[in-house]
Parts: C-alpha cells; structure tokens; sequence
C-alpha cells in the first residue's frame, strides 16, 4: 500500500486475537484502559429499561457493566474466550450475558437490539461490509450504532496506530450508509483524557 492509498477502516484486522494467558493478561489491562470508552458510550446513548445493548468486541466487559447500571439489559460478544472468562467473573449482575463470536457473525437474534456497540473494535473486524450487514440484522427498526475508535494521525505506527483518521472515519461513515443505514453522524469527543471518533448510525 502506497502512500496515496486510503488505508482500510479495518486496518488491524489481521490481528491474531487474544487468547490463553496473554488474553487474559490484556484483559485485565484492559478493565482499567476501557473504563473511559464506556462511560462515553453509556453517556452518548443513554441506555435505559426496556433496552438491549449488543457490545461488539466487549473484552471483560466494561460497557456490558455500564449498560446494565443504567437498568438496560446487555450482551457482551468477544471472540476471545479467555476475555469472556474475566468478563464473567467480574461481573455479577444477571441482566449481562456473554458470547463467544465476531462481528461478522453475531450470535443474537434478529432485530434483538436497541443499541449495538463497537468501542475501539472496528479496526480489528476481519469484513467490515459482513460486519455491518450483521449489525443492521441484529439492530431492531431505529436502533442505534454506536462506534468510537481513537482518534489517529495518518502515518502512524504501532499501538499509536489503532484507531482512526479522519479519511477512516468519513470511510466507515460511507460504509454505513451503504449497508442501509441512516443518519450516519461521525463527530469527535473525549474519552477521559483521549480524543475519539464516536460515529453514531441508526437502523431505518
């Protein structure tokens, strides 16, 4: 890929997963690393009684939590199962629920969710097209998408590379109304002390 060429949303989507001890490991840096992306979530959709949250890539569960404090039931995908071994056994409240599988084949009912989320996980999806044509299946008629990713510079490398450039976040916008999804809005926000893309979508 050269330098004129867009780099793909999903640009980390050859990342090889976690997984046994190391899974593990990353899942409990994760429990303090994602405290902030999912108390923006909760905070930018505001899930209440009577919703059913679908977190994408949900690791130990930060947001599956957030959303069921606000009283919404919420379920946490992950295909690592190491991370859903943590996220299980940190959580205790019963309207949380976990399963093993990937955006690009989601183990939920049909038009099962008021909110799908996908917090710093889009830029590992293996098909970002499969992915949002599973999301809009999942999503009942105006459930919402929600996707925040950190906010990237182009060219950069390593772990400062996981996230998005504008040019990425204009592209998963595209993305989105291409597989039928409306209202598409990408705007910037802070997530503690990190500068996201928080895009939101909703199913017509």
């Amino acid at each position: 890929m050269d330098d004129t060429t867009p780099m793909p949303v999903n640009h980390h989507g050859d990342h090889p997963g976690f997984a046994g001890l190391t899974g593990t490991l990353f899942a409990a840096v994760f429990l303090l690393a994602g405290r902030a992306g999912a108390a923006l979530a909760a905070e930018l959709t505001n899930p209440a009684a009577g919703d059913h949250v679908v977190d994408i890539g949900c690791g130990p569960g930060n947001a599956v939590r957030a959303a069921v404090r606000r009283g919404a039931r919420a379920t946490g995908v992950d295909p690592s199962a190491a991370m859903l071994r943590v996220a299980r056994t940190v959580t205790r409240d019963k309207a949380a629920t976990w399963a093993e599988g990937s955006a690009e084949a989601l183990p939920v009912a049909d038009a099962c969710a008021t909110h799908v989320w996908a917090l710093a996980t889009v830029h590992h999806w293996r098909d970002v097209p499969t992915a949002l044509t599973e999301i809009r299946r999942v999503l009942a008629p105006g459930g919402r998408l929600l996707a925040i990713e950190r906010r990237t510079e182009p060219g950069a490398t390593g772990y400062a590379s996981h996230g998005w450039t504008a040019q990425q976040a204009e592209s998963f916008a595209a993305l989105c109304s291409s597989a039928g999804l409306v209202d598409v809005d990408a705007t910037t926000r802070q997530a503690g002390k990190r500068a996201v893309w928080a895009l939101s979508a909703r199913r017509p």
